[in-house]
């Protein structure tokens, strides 16, 4: 037997193989204990300790959700409902919460993601913009954040045309007017919508519905945005233009990009002076958009003519905001999807998917992490778990005291290249890569980051297939180089370990080690065995497993020639003993064998 031999007899625990986006599981002690170190400079401890009776996750609600999503949360999990939590609190309470879920009101700093140790597996923002959570923080803490962008699209596009009808008829003012017992009829003289450019400035979902009920007021609707398919845009009459052809054409302005860094302040003292004058602005994105100052000093100029804004830089506003006094501004308090509907389908829309993560499932919200349709996730699951199996499959591989760093992916498929999105597999292979080698729990979201942390390089390369697409993948080869193996027989013949697989009926298969041809179902554990190819060896081996009540699942063998050197695959449901094993090794003809756990 091979010297290496000895070595696969001194067996590391290993953690159990998941699909999931964060193998963190729930705490399940009967105790669980946080420090918060931050809080030594004051000179005070806060020590928290808390009984766990049950092994459900804990939910954090710091704003208030519908009843139908709080419903799907208790069903779940112990949903905790603390709202207005000052910083200190939200850092204090984090460390024994599973999931967060906030609004657009509450800040989620990397100080919450570092308070949490670790625990924080979920951050569901019951909205669009996600502009209040950290998500470079979150990414490196393994979090997965995600939000609800669909519920309340109909709900803001609808405020939007509304601000715009109430700007342009001077509703709020003339309202206001009338109940300070006046009757100005000339003073709020308003202009017609109708033949009217209106400028969409950012053509998402919210940006498109705005479209679409502007185009059906009669009013010529142009749009910018980098990302958005011109073909989408023609289809429903609407032109693409650049950032200062839309603001030196139009006559309206709608809001409707997320706060970044490239988009904050983005309307400022240089692009309101390209507008034509008396340009009317709506906003109900996000405050931060606009140059509120700038904004002031554009209204008293007469550059713009009005404006109608649903989210400020600060909310609420200073009461002595200039901004909001003035009088030519209709303001309302983020009301953009504070409609009865919007409110109980975004809680059930955040409600889902905040348990869906929590249960392990593909999260097609994502924000953090690929988007993938929810289609394709379907599509795609069985491969995402070959994925990760054999990325925990290879680095078992690897000789102790072998660094891993440089890893080779390919993937063979009849699908195009556009039609196949890889980074989904490509997550889930770090994840099996460092995991049974670490203390990290790695996930979709920080498996980049993960990877790139600890010097690991990975390379994608693909092979077109002839033949149907029906299927995404014909199979998946990882390979791992400038590395000893711990079994030889892994070695290609270009010198770095070698694993590959496919998935039949649905089910992952290894189907290649090193230079040898085997098929054997990735599930439970598998015993790799170099031997020389002679009859009764199955049965020899299963003898020994059988002895010990070990049951055997699959056996393959996959031979060179025969007669000559062979690799058997062995699957089984328990982990044999280290005396099993040794007899395993002891069989004259059997030459190394490894035991791996999948």
């Amino acid at each position: 037997m091979a010297a290496s031999t000895s070595q696969t007899l001194r067996l590391k625990p290993l953690r159990n193989a998941s699909l999931s986006l964060s193998s963190k599981l729930p705490l399940s002690s009967a105790f669980s204990v946080s420090l918060h170190p931050r809080r030594l400079a004051s000179r005070r401890l806060v020590l928290i300790v808390s009984a766990g009776l049950d092994a459900k996750p804990t939910i954090l609600v710091a704003e208030k959700l519908g009843e139908a999503g709080l419903d799907l949360l208790k069903d779940f999990a112990n949903v905790d409902c603390s709202y207005n939590l000052s910083p200190e609190e939200l850092c204090t309470k984090i460390s024994l919460c599973d999931a967060l879920i906030v609004r657009s009101g509450t800040k989620v700093s990397r100080e919450v993601f570092e308070s949490s140790g670790g625990r924080l597996k979920v951050v569901g923002r019951a909205g669009v913009g996600i502009d209040n959570v950290d998500l470079a923080a979150a990414t490196e803490h393994g979090c997965l954040v995600v939000n609800a962008p669909t519920a309340n699209t109909i709900a803001a596009a609808e405020h939007g045309i509304a601000l715009l009808a109430a700007m342009a008829r001077n509703v709020a003012q003339a309202d206001a007017s009338v109940k300070a017992g006046k009757w100005q009829r000339n003073k709020y003289v308003g202009v017609s919508l109708v033949g009217k450019t209106l400028a969409v400035m950012g053509f998402g979902k919210v940006g498109t519905e705005v479209a679409r009920r502007a185009k059906g007021l009669g009013m010529h609707v142009i749009a910018h945005d980098p990302y958005a398919p011109a073909d989408r845009a023609r289809a429903i009459g609407v032109e693409l233009v650049s950032f200062d052809e839309a603001i030196s054409k139009a006559d309206f302005i709608s809001l409707h990009m997320p706060l970044t860094p490239a988009t904050s302040k983005i309307l400022n003292d240089e692009t309101f002076a390209k507008m034509k004058k008396g340009v009317r602005i709506v906003n109900v994105a996000r405050g931060g958009v606009i140059d509120e100052d700038a904004l002031v000093k554009a209204l008293d100029a007469g550059i713009v003519a009005q404006a109608a804004l649903d989210v400020f830089t600060v909310e609420p506003p200073v009461k002595e905001s200039k901004l909001i006094l003035h009088e030519k501004v209709t303001a309302t308090p983020h009301l953009g999807a504070s409609t009865m509907e919007a409110q109980e389908g975004v809680a059930i829309e955040i409600a889902e998917a905040v348990v869906g993560a929590l249960k392990g499932e593909l999260a097609a919200t994502a924000v953090n992490a690929p988007m993938v349709p929810a289609e394709v996730l379907t599509e795609l699951k069985p491969y995402v778990e070959l994925a990760e199996k054999l990325g925990r499959l290879a680095v078992q591989l690897v000789a102790g005291g072998s660094g891993v760093k440089s890893v080779k992916v390919t993937y063979a498929s009849a699908r195009a290249p556009d039609d196949l999105d890889t980074r989904l597999l490509r997550a889930m292979i770090t994840k099996g890569l460092i995991e049974p080698i670490s203390s990290v729990f790695v996930n979709l979201v920080n498996a980049d980051f993960t990877a790139k942390q600890r010097g690991i390089r990975i390379t994608e390369e693909r092979i077109i297939l002839d033949g149907s697409p029906e299927s995404p993948l014909d199979f998946i080869q990882v390979q791992i180089a400038n590395v000893e193996s711990k079994f030889a027989s892994a070695i290609s013949e270009s010198g770095e370990i070698k694993v590959e697989g496919r998935v039949k009926d649905g089910i992952p298969h290894l189907t290649r080690v090193g230079s040898f041809e085997v098929d054997v179902s990735m599930e439970g554990s598998l015993i790799l065995c170099r031997q020389v190819d002679q009859p009764g060896m199955i049965g020899t081996v299963g003898s020994i497993l059988g002895e010990e009540n070990v049951n055997v699942s699959f056996m393959s063998v996959g031979r060179i020639a025969p007669r000559k050197q062979a690799v058997m695959a062995i699957g089984v449901d328990d982990q044999p003993s280290k005396e099993s094993l040794k007899k395993i090794g002891d069989v004259p003809a059997i030459e190394e064998f490894v035991f791996l756990k999948l």
